[in-house]
C-alpha cells in the first residue's frame, strides 16, 4: 500500500467514526424509547388483568405500532 492509498483508508475511516458517532445517540435514543412503550403497554396489560378487562387494553393498543408518544409542535 503507498501513501495515497493509506491517507485515503485514513480517511474513509475517520469519516465512517465521524458519522457513527453522529448516528449513535439517535439510535440509542430510538432504541431508548422502545423499550419504554414495550413497558408502558405492558403494565398497562398488567392492570387491564387484574380489572378483568383483558380484551379492552388489547384494543387500545396502537395497531400501526407508533414507537413514540411525543406529539410534534410547529415551530
Amino acid at each position: 500500500m503507498n501513501e495515497t492509498q493509506t491517507q485515503t483508508l485514513i480517511g474513509t475511516l475517520v469519516v465512517l467514526g465521524m458519522l457513527a458517532l453522529v448516528i449513535l445517540p439517535a439510535v440509542i435514543g430510538a432504541v431508548r424509547d422502545r423499550r419504554v412503550d414495550r413497558q408502558l403497554r405492558d403494565a398497562e396489560r398488567r392492570e387491564a388483568a387484574i380489572d378483568g378487562t383483558v380484551r379492552e387494553a388489547y384494543a387500545r393498543t396502537d395497531v400501526r405500532g407508533a414507537s413514540s408518544h411525543r406529539m410534534a409542535r410547529a415551530a
